[in-house]
C-alpha cells in the first residue's frame, strides 16, 4: 500500500509495531508552522517509497498515549520503526534530502 496513512493511538500497534516493512511515523500538529514545511516532503516520500516503506502520520493532540510512550516533545517528529522497534528519532524541521538519507539507512 502506498500513500500517507493517518492513524490514532488505537491503531499504532497494528499499523506500526506489527508492520511487515519499515515504518516512518510522522508526528505533527495543525498549529505547527514547521510541520507545514515538512508535510509536503512526507507526502512525497510516502508516494515514492510506498512499496518499501509504510508512512503514517499522527496528530499529536489526538494521540497522547503514543506521544507519551515515545517521548515526542516537539513537532514535527519523525520516528523510524523496523520489526516493531524504534530505530531512529528526529525532532524539528528537516529537509526532504535529509529525510531520504535517514530512511535509506534503514531500508
Amino acid at each position: 500500500m502506498s500513500g500517507l496513512i493517518s492513524i490514532t493511538d488505537a491503531e499504532f500497534e497494528a499499523e506500526v509495531l506489527q508492520a511487515t516493512k519499515p515504518v516512518l511515523a510522522y508526528f505533527w500538529a495543525n498549529w505547527c508552522g514547521p510541520c507545514r514545511l515538512v508535510s509536503p516532503s512526507i507526502q512525497a516520500i510516502a508516494e515514492i517509497y510506498g512499496d518499501r516503506l509504510k508512512v503514517v502520520k499522527m496528530e499529536v493532540d489526538s494521540a497522547p498515549l503514543t506521544v507519551k510512550q515515545y517521548h515526542v516533545e516537539g513537532v514535527p517528529a519523525l520516528l523510524i520503526f523496523k520489526g516493531g522497534n524504534q530505530q531512529q528519532y528526529h525532532e524539528g524541521a528537516i529537509t526532504k534530502p535529509k529525510i531520504i538519507s535517514m530512511i535509506d539507512a534503514h531500508l
